[in-house]
């Protein structure tokens, strides 16, 4: 389980157009949501254009965020339940937080353990199943945080009820639930097939990053075809991860959080919040205005 795949690459037969040989690496191609943040921890880095520079404008907006919920009072304890390769936790965790970030993929956990020493940020880990919270990670904490449009991984109204009970229950009383989705209410309207490319140049050489998403019939329930093309030695190599996801919709994540003991349910968007996608904050129970 922890280990790293190399993703697949591919390259144009001769006097094969580009785009067409890329297109076809879509075809039966949908790795399970836990393969495919095992083989994409490695690479994750690579969607961003400067991944450390997120790390530290995340927990900025994060901390600030909390703030105006909780006030100033510190160090409050975290349970960042998708942390990834550790985005949003190593950033909190700089700002003087105490955090345990936890996560489906043991890859995905080794590499957040290796980024947290590159950056000397001190945080604690584990292997955890954001549905079996209860029974999988010890304590409660005074915020739980599950960002980078993890939620919509859960793709039955059951398993992201279930989730979200899991995650209250690990939440201190007036305690505080942050997530993050895409603004998927806008994204509804037109069903779109591609995620513009971005043309990204860093130390790790020039590359571009872009999503095809395949729609069910439903049009609630997608395939994210993503797609990183790197340039070495003067030629491209195409690395494709794909994963299932579902159109989460505000109201009703709203509808499942008070159903799961949550209140006082705010969406901050981005031109408020400065945060990439819309963040989501609620108590875990009614607390005065």
């Amino acid at each position: 389980m922890g280990s790293n795949p190399t993703p697949s690459a591919t390259k144009p037969a001769p006097n094969e157009g580009f785009w067409p040989s890329l297109l076809r690496t879509i075809v039966n191609a949908n790795d399970s949501i836990l393969q495919f943040y095992e083989r994409l921890a490695a690479s994750y880095h690579l969607i961003f254009g400067n991944w450390r520079e997120a790390v530290l404008r995340q927990g900025e907006i994060l901390d600030k965020l909390i703030r105006e919920q909780l006030g100033d009072k510190k160090p409050l304890t975290i349970l960042d339940c998708s942390c990834g390769i550790g985005t949003q936790a190593i950033g909190l965790a700089l700002r003087g937080y105490r955090v345990h970030a936890t996560d489906l993929s043991p890859a995905q956990i080794e590499r957040a353990k290796q980024q947290a020493d590159t950056f000397g940020a001190r945080l604690t880990f584990g292997i955890a199943d954001m549905r079996a919270l209860e029974s999988q990670v010890e304590g409660r904490f005074d915020i739980a945080i599950s960002c980078d449009n993890s939620l919509p991984h859960l793709l039955t109204r059951d398993d992201l009820s279930k989730a979200l009970r899991n995650i209250h229950a690990k939440i201190h009383p007036v305690g505080l639930f942050i997530a993050s989705i895409r603004d998927y209410d806008r994204i509804v309207e037109d069903h779109p097939r591609v995620d513009q490319p971005r043309i990204l140049e860093g130390p790790e050489g020039k590359r571009i990053v872009f999503q095809v998403w395949d729609w069910s019939s439903d049009g609630i329930s997608y395939t994210a075809h993503l797609f990183i093309l790197r340039e070495a030695g003067g030629e491209w190599h195409v690395a494709h991860y794909a994963t299932p996801y579902r159109a989460l919709l505000r109201q009703e994540l709203d509808e499942i959080l008070e159903s799961s003991g949550f209140s006082k349910i705010r969406w901050h968007m981005p031109s408020e919040s400065g945060y990439y996608q819309p963040i989501v904050a609620s108590r875990t129970q009614s607390v005065a205005s």
